[in-house]
């Protein structure tokens, strides 16, 4: 994949994100699962962008589980 080819992630938080901190994650889908976790899904525009989500869960203190990329024949939660 070209690091500037748009492409859709899922990533996997610890624990329910409120809505305060959920709406700083305007480009992301946000479901909160049974097991306890949010899932953050998005189609992002490029690897800069994935990496800039990223950065802002670690400087919020968020516990990242997953980060994956999502094929077009994947199911969403």
């Amino acid at each position: 994949m070209s690091p500037t080819a748009a492409r859709s992630y899922q990533i996997r938080l610890e624990r329910h994100l409120g809505p305060a901190t959920a709406a700083l994650f305007p480009e992301f889908d946000v479901h909160h699962e049974h097991d306890g976790t949010t899932v953050l899904t998005a189609t992002l525009p490029d690897q800069a962008a994935l990496h800039g989500a990223l950065a802002r869960v670690r400087d919020l203190g968020l516990v990242l589980r997953e980060v994956r990329p999502i094929e077009t024949s994947d199911p969403l939660p």
